[in-house]
C-alpha cells in the first residue's frame, strides 16, 4: 500500500490517447466500446474528429426498448456549438436521449431540457423568477457554509477515505436537498433514487426502464409532496418563490413542479458530484498544477474551476432531432434525424484547446462546453455549480493542502454520465 508522501502513479491518466480502432471499427452505441480504457475510447474520438466529424453510428436494443433508426453524431467543437445554439432547428421535444424514450417518460427525466419553445421559454421564465438576486445570496452562503461542514467532518475523521462518498457526492446532494425543502430523513432515499436515473447502463446498479421509471415516479412523489406542503405553509425559501412565482398569469403546476425537481437534484446533484472528483484526480496526477494553487490559490481559482469543467465534461452528451433537412460539417442530415452532440470530444477538440490533453489551470481562453454550447438550453445551474466547486476546492486545498489520491477510481460504465463511483484518498 502506498505511504505517505509517495507519488501513486494512476492508470487512469489520460494525457495521451490512444487511437487503436479504424474509423469503420468505432461503434459508439456499443457497451465494449465504453468498457475500453479511456484513452482508447479518447482515441477513437480524435479519429471521428480528424477522418469524419460527423459520423453516423447504428442502435442497439435497450432492455425492453427496441433499436432505433441510428443518429448522427458531432465531436468537433464547431459543430456541437452550432447545433447546441439553434433551437428552431435542432430540436429537444423529441428527447434529449440517444434512445426514444416513450413520451409519458419524458416528463420525468428531462423537464425542460425534454422541451421546445413556446414551452420551454414558459418554464424558464417562471423559474428564473424564484432565482432573485437576493435568493442567490442567500444560496451562495450556505453553499461556503455547507462546504465548511462537510470538509471538517473528513478532517476530524482523518486517515483514508472514499472521496465520492464522504465529499463529492454529499456536498451537492446536501445543498440540492436543502434548497428544495427536502426533509433530512428523506435525503439518502434522494441519493438512492438519482443514482438509478443516472447510472443507466452500469451493472452494479443494474437499472431495467422499469426500475428507472419507478425511480423517477418516487422522486415525482417527494417532489409533490414537498411542493404541496409549501403551498399551504409558504415560507421564506427557494421552493416557496418556485411553487408561488407567477409571471403573466403563468405558474408552475405540480407535475412541472415535480419535473423541475427531479432535473434539479439528478443532474444539478450529479455534475457537481462529477466534476469534484475528476478535479482531484487531475490534481493528484499533475503536482505542477498544485504547485501553482499552492502558490496563489485565490489567484487560479477561477480557472482551477473552468479547466476541471472542461477536463471532466460530467454530461458527455445530449441528443437533438433535426426539425428540417440541414447541412453541418458537409454532411447532409434529414428531417426527423437524429444527432447527438458529444461535448466530451468537443472538449479535446485540437481546433480549438492547445495541447487538449494536458489538464491546465492557467488555460486562457477555455472555451469549454462543459454546460452546453449557449443558446436557449445552456444550463440553468451553471452559476451555481461553479460556485460550488469554487468554495469545495478553496476550502478544500485550505484544509487538507496535501490531499492525494491512493489508488485506481472505479468509473461509472456510461456513455453519458462521465461518472466517478469511487476513488480512495488520504489527506
Amino acid at each position: 500500500m502506498p505511504q505517505a508522501g509517495d507519488t501513486v502513479k494512476l492508470e487512469f491518466d489520460m494525457t495521451a490517447p490512444r487511437p487503436v480502432l479504424k474509423l469503420d471499427e468505432i461503434q459508439l452505441s456499443e457497451r465494449d466500446f465504453w468498457c475500453r480504457p479511456r484513452n482508447e475510447r479518447e482515441g477513437a474520438f480524435l479519429t471521428l474528429r480528424d477522418e469524419r466529424p460527423v459520423s453516423f453510428h447504428h442502435e442497439i436494443d435497450q432492455d425492453v426498448l427496441p433499436a432505433g433508426p441510428g443518429y448522427w453524431s458531432l465531436t468537433r467543437h464547431e459543430h456541437v456549438r452550432q447545433a447546441n445554439r439553434d433551437t428552431e432547428t435542432f430540436l429537444s421535444g423529441k428527447g434529449t436521449n440517444i434512445i426514444d424514450i416513450p413520451d409519458y417518460m419524458l416528463e420525468f427525466f428531462g423537464s425542460m431540457i425534454n422541451m421546445d419553445a413556446p414551452r420551454h421559454t414558459k418554464m424558464r421564465r417562471i423559474v428564473y423568477k424564484a432565482f432573485t438576486p437576493r435568493r442567490v445570496r442567500v444560496l451562495e452562503d450556505y453553499v461556503a457554509d455547507k462546504a465548511k461542514e462537510v470538509i471538517a467532518r473528513v478532517v476530524d475523521r482523518g486517515g483514508e477515505f472514499d472521496f465520492v462518498a464522504e465529499v463529492a457526492a454529499p456536498f451537492p446532494l446536501e445543498i440540492i436537498c436543502e434548497m428544495m425543502g427536502v426533509p433530512r430523513p428523506r435525503w439518502q432515499r434522494v441519493y438512492e433514487l438519482t443514482n438509478i436515473i443516472l447510472s443507466s447502463g452500469d451493472p452494479e446498479f443494474g437499472t431495467t426502464i422499469k426500475e428507472l421509471l419507478e425511480a423517477a415516479v418516487e422522486l415525482s412523489q417527494i417532489a409533490k409532496e414537498t411542493g404541496l406542503d409549501h403551498q399551504k405553509n409558504p415560507a421564506d425559501d427557494l421552493v416557496s418563490d418556485l411553487v408561488n412565482a407567477n409571471v403573466d398569469g403563468e405558474h408552475l403546476s405540480a407535475e412541472e413542479f415535480a419535473s423541475f425537481f427531479i432535473l434539479l437534484v439528478a443532474a444539478g446533484n450529479e455534475t457537481t458530484r462529477t466534476a469534484a472528483s475528476h478535479g482531484l484526480l487531475a490534481l493528484s496526477q499533475n503536482p505542477d498544477q498544485r504547485a501553482l494553487l499552492k502558490d496563489d490559490l485565490e489567484r487560479h481559482l477561477p480557472g482551477l474551476v473552468e479547466e476541471i469543467l472542461r477536463w471532466s465534461t460530467p454530461v458527455m452528451h445530449f441528443r437533438r432531432t433535426a426539425s428540417r433537412d440541414v447541412v453541418i460539417g458537409g454532411q447532409q442530415i434529414k428531417e426527423g434525424d437524429k444527432v447527438v452532440l458529444w461535448y466530451n470530444s468537443a472538449n479535446r477538440d485540437e481546433r480549438v484547446f492547445d495541447n487538449p490533453y494536458r489538464f491546465d489551470i492557467t488555460r486562457d481562453p477555455n472555451e469549454h462546453l462543459g454546460f452546453g454550447g449557449g443558446g436557449a438550453h445552456f444550463c440553468l445551474g451553471a452559476n451555481l455549480a461553479r460556485r460550488e466547486l469554487s468554495v469545495l476546492f478553496r476550502e478544500l486545498l485550505t484544509e487538507l493542502p496535501d490531499i492525494e489520491v491512493t489508488g485506481e477510481p472505479a468509473m461509472l460504465e456510461s456513455n453519458f454520465i462521465h461518472g466517478v463511483k469511487r476513488v480512495q484518498c488520504r489527506g
